[in-house]
């Protein structure tokens, strides 16, 4: 068995110098390198030992201070090689429609730009960088954005790196270019919208997007038993959304809690056609064929883009249906609260930009002011008049003077 090479081998002497080698660094004759070993966490849970080469003695001194230091020898793993080991855990730890999205956002933008960089040399401006040419708008990049903090807190929690700079990168934002409000519909849209599509199970369906608010899946998971007729509520407690392979999944709203929404009277002539002659636990909305109904196959059966011209609206979209709702139910002189628990927004925030309560207020602060100024000045600002020369000696002057003052 070979023993441990003593200070005199070749190995441990520095061919350009003549001197014993440091403590942990070795010269490999056949690669013409320092080489430096260590050992430390495996991927496994283990111990693992690497080996790094390098041109010259300085360098090899610097990167074993940093592995004696703390510094992780799986950091060297390269995030492509990460990803294959770590995947399987972020797939199984979010809803297969984002764990979709995740894998094109891999695919697509991070592995393309970053896949071949070692974990321990990825720094938050290389994310910088990598973004600025990735495709797709905000919501898109994020995305990638996302997957590529998972990878690389699941490297720091691992100890492989001290810290994730995925995290430093600012978001780009999700906020609309165009206010919701300015996509919402008029009611008198609405009952355009509504006429033009063909009666039957679409016509119902897009009436219960328009008069409830409820997001696509939320409605194409709907079932008989969670409409309460005498109470005049709907319970939303589930959605349908595809999964990596395009199948339908049941599961959860977005926000992960049940809610209810009215149902107006608008609405119910649709539900109860809709409800006719089915069981409590058989779907409210089907298709001509008693399939799912979906958005995707919703629009091709309404003919979408020959309906949204028709009522003047060619970027119209099926969410802007939602955005409708909201901004009826602000209108109608709901309360902000009232309005997310409806909507089911996460945070009261998303749901005042539906609210037209902004519109005006220069005015109306204007107006606020100038009464609250004109109250403060009467009886002094009276006074002034009377005592001016100016003012007393020209009659039409003062006038004019009051006149600007209002």
């Amino acid at each position: 068995m070979a023993g441990r090479p003593s200070r005199d081998s070749p190995t441990r002497v520095d061919p350009r110098t003549g001197r014993p080698l440091p403590e942990g660094i070795r010269w490999r004759v056949d690669r013409q390198r320092y080489q430096i070993r260590v050992v430390g966490p495996s991927v496994d849970g283990g111990a693992a030992e690497r080996t790094r080469m390098f041109l010259t003695l300085a360098e090899a001194k610097r990167e074993l201070a940093k592995m004696v230091a703390g510094r992780n020898p799986n950091g060297s793993m390269t995030l492509e090689q990460w990803h294959e080991k770590y995947w399987a855990a972020i797939e199984s730890s979010v809803r297969p429609a984002t764990a979709r999205d995740y894998g094109v956002a891999w695919r697509l933008r991070v592995k393309p730009s970053l896949g071949r960089l070692r974990l321990e040399d990825i720094t938050s401006p290389m994310i910088e960088s990598a973004m600025v040419a990735w495709s797709g708008g905000a919501s898109a990049k994020n995305d990638a954005l996302a997957v590529l903090s998972r990878l690389l807190d699941g490297a720091r929690r691992s100890r492989f790196i001290d810290y994730n700079p995925g995290r430093e990168v600012k978001r780009p934002s999700m906020r609309e270019s165009v206010s919701p409000v300015s996509r919402a519909l008029t009611l008198e849209q609405v009952r355009m919208l509504l006429d033009l599509v063909p009666e039957g199970a679409y016509r119902s369906y897009v009436a219960a997007l328009v008069y409830t608010g409820m997001r696509a899946g939320e409605a194409t998971a709907l079932r008989v038993g969670d409409v309460d007729f005498k109470r005049g509520v709907i319970r939303v407690s589930r959605s349908l959304s595809p999964g990596q392979r395009g199948e339908l999944i049941e599961q959860s709203p977005k926000s992960h809690k049940s809610r209810e929404v009215p149902l107006i009277e608008a609405l119910r002539p649709y539900a109860e056609h809709a409800a006719r002659g089915k069981q409590a636990s058989d779907l409210l909305f089907s298709g001509p064929d008693g399939g799912r109904l979906t958005n995707h196959n919703a629009r091709r059966g309404v003919d979408w883009e020959k309906l949204r011209k028709a009522i003047g609206r060619p970027e119209l979209r099926i969410h802007d249906l939602r955005h409708t709702f909201a901004t009826i139910l602000f209108d109608a002189g709901a309360s902000a609260p009232d309005v997310q628990a409806t909507l089911g927004h996460s945070s009261l925030q998303v749901t005042e930009r539906y609210s037209r309560a902004r519109e005006g207020v220069a005015l109306r602060a204007g107006a606020a002011l100038d009464q609250m100024l004109g109250d403060a000045d009467g009886p002094a600002s009276k006074m002034a008049q009377r005592k001016s020369p100016a003012r007393g000696n020209s009659p039409k002057m003062a006038q004019a003077q009051r006149g600007l003052e209002r």
